[in-house]
C-alpha cells in the first residue's frame, strides 16, 4: 500500500475482448446488446478474478465501467434455475442502486436473470412480499434497508455467494459502517467480497483487511481511462469566484455545437445554471432531485438541439440515463 491510500496492483492480466472471457453465451448477448463493444480498462482486468472467485479490491474512478464490471461477474456466476438470492450489491443511495438494478436486468435480459432494489423510501411491505415470493437471484440496495431485511429474515442470505460494495469510499462516509460491518456478521465466512472504490482511506482499508481473503487488487490508474480520439484540456483558475467568467469566456471563444458542464453537488447546478441564464446562455440542468418524467424531457430537448448546454450532477455517467 502506497501512503497517499493508492492500492499497487497485484494481477497484471489484461483480457482485452469479452469474447475471450469464456461468459455464457446469453450473457455475451446481454452485453452486446447493451452496446458494449470492448471492455473498458477496468474490466479488461477486474472481470476475470471474479469470475474465478477471488475477493477483489478495484480502485478507479466513477464512469470508468465499473458497475458493469460486477454486473458482468455475477451473471457469469449466478445459476438461473436457482430461485435463490445469490448475489447482494450494496451502494451510498438510493439513485445509485436503481441505476445498478437497471444495468443488471439490461446484461442480463437473455439469462433471465432476477434483480430487485431493496431501498429505502418505498413500502416495506410490498417491498417483503417481493423478496420472499420471488427470491430475486440478486438484490441490490442500500445498506440500511438490506440491513434491515436481513435482520427481519425478509432477505435470505443462506446462498449468497458474492458480496459487493460498490463506490465503498461514499459508503463509509456516509455513516454507513455499523450496517456494513453487521451485513458481513450475516453473510457465510465463504462468500466472495468484490469492494470497488474511487480512494483508499483508513476505513476502506480497514473493511479489506477485517473481512476479505487475501484480495487481488486492482488499479486503474487515471492515464489509462482517457478515451482514444478525445483531446484533454486542463484549466487552472485559482480562485473559486473566477470559475464562472472562465467557463463563459470559453464559450465565447470555442466554438461548441454542444457541451455538458459536470457539477459535484445539486446546488451549485442550480447555482450555475441561474447564473448562464442571467448571461443569456440557452442551458438546461439534471440531477437526482427531479422525477424520471422530467429527466426524459430534459435529455429529448438536449438531445434534439433545443438546449445547448447541459448542467449536471454524474448523473449522467450511467449509459442508462442516455
Amino acid at each position: 500500500m502506497e501512503p497517499d491510500g493508492i492500492i499497487e496492483s497485484n494481477w497484471n492480466q489484461i483480457v482485452d475482448s469479452f469474447d475471450e472471457m469464456n461468459l455464457r453465451e446469453a450473457l455475451l448477448r446481454g452485453i452486446y446488446a447493451y452496446g458494449f463493444e470492448k471492455p473498458s480498462a477496468i474490466q479488461q482486468r477486474a472481470i476475470i478474478p471474479c469470475i474465478k472467485g477471488y475477493d477483489v479490491i478495484a480502485q478507479a474512478q466513477s464512469g470508468t465501467g465499473k458497475t458493469a464490471t460486477f454486473a458482468i461477474s455475477i451473471l457469469q456466476q449466478i445459476d438461473v434455475e436457482l430461485k435463490s438470492t445469490q448475489a447482494l450489491v450494496l451502494a451510498p443511495t438510493r439513485e445509485l442502486a436503481q441505476q445498478i438494478q437497471k444495468v443488471v436486468l439490461a446484461l442480463g435480459d437473455y439469462m433471465g436473470a432476477s434483480c430487485y432494489a431493496c431501498i429505502g423510501g418505498t413500502n416495506i411491505r410490498s417491498e417483503v412480499q417481493k423478496l420472499q415470493a420471488e427470491a430475486p437471484h440478486i438484490v441490490v440496495g442500500t445498506p440500511g434497508r438490506v440491513f434491515d431485511m436481513l435482520t427481519r429474515k425478509n432477505l435470505s442470505s443462506k446462498y449468497i455467494k458474492m458480496f459487493v460494495l460498490d463506490e465503498a469510499d461514499e459508503m463509509l462516509s456516509r455513516g454507513f459502517k455499523d450496517q456494513i460491518y453487521e451485513i458481513f456478521q450475516k453473510l457465510s465466512s465463504s462468500t466472495q467480497v468484490v469492494l470497488l472504490s474511487a480512494t483508499m482511506p483508513a476505513d476502506v482499508l480497514e473493511v479489506t483487511k477485517k473481512f476479505m481473503r487475501e484480495p487481488v487488487r486492482i488499479l486503474v490508474k487515471k492515464e489509462e481511462l482517457t478515451l482514444e480520439g478525445i483531446r484533454q484540456f486542463y484549466i487552472n483558475v485559482e480562485k473559486e469566484e473566477w470559475k464562472l467568467d472562465t467557463l463563459c469566456d470559453l464559450y465565447e471563444t470555442l466554438t461548441i455545437t454542444q457541451a455538458v458542464i459536470f457539477i459535484n453537488t445539486r446546488r451549485k447546478v442550480d447555482w450555475l445554471t441561474e447564473k448562464m441564464h442571467a448571461r443569456d446562455f440557452t442551458v438546461s440542468a439534471l440531477h437526482g432531485d427531479m422525477d424520471q418524467k422530467e429527466r426524459d424531457l430534459i435529455m429529448r430537448e438536449f438531445r434534439s438541439g433545443s438546449s445547448r448546454v447541459l448542467i449536471t450532477t454524474d448523473l449522467l455517467v450511467w449509459p442508462s440515463t442516455w
